[in-house]
């Protein structure tokens, strides 16, 4: 197994890492050029205020994938709002041409999973294998 970073807060240590992606309204190709490069600075801008660590980011013209650590206090959903609702913004007061196409910036879904860990089997007979391996 590889050596994992943990972080801590006050209460928990912690290592969550999530790969979320999400899409303009409609899937359209929006996020090119300046669009693109101004998004990413907001990305990293509300990242930073919030704590939450970009590990890696790709804007797509028509999606974004982001590999975020997020304080499991704060949560993957508050995260991801956050990033969008701060991100549609700005964007669309910067951008008139996102206001005229689209009724919003983003859809309202998004994709979400975790990353890495140990396989689930491997867990799940750690967990098994407790009271057995335990000192008499």
């Amino acid at each position: 197994m590889e050596n994992k970073i943990y972080k801590s807060n006050n209460d928990v240590i912690y290592s969550c890492t999530y790969h979320v992606v999400w899409c303009p309204k409609y899937r359209r190709k929006v996020l090119v050029g300046p669009v693109a490069a101004r998004l990413k600075e907001l990305i990293v801008e509300t990242c930073t205020a919030l704590s939450v660590e970009i590990q890696e980011m790709e804007i797509m013209p028509d999606h974004v994938h982001l590999i975020l650590d997020i304080d499991p206090q704060f949560g993957v959903h508050k995260a991801v709002k956050r990033i969008k609702g701060v991100s549609s913004r700005v964007l669309r007061q910067e951008f008139k041409e996102l206001t005229t196409k689209l009724p919003t910036l983003w859809s309202n879904s998004y994709f979400v999973s975790t990353v890495g860990g140990a396989p689930h089997e491997m867990i799940q007979q750690y967990i098994q294998s407790q009271k057995t391996s335990q000192r008499q």
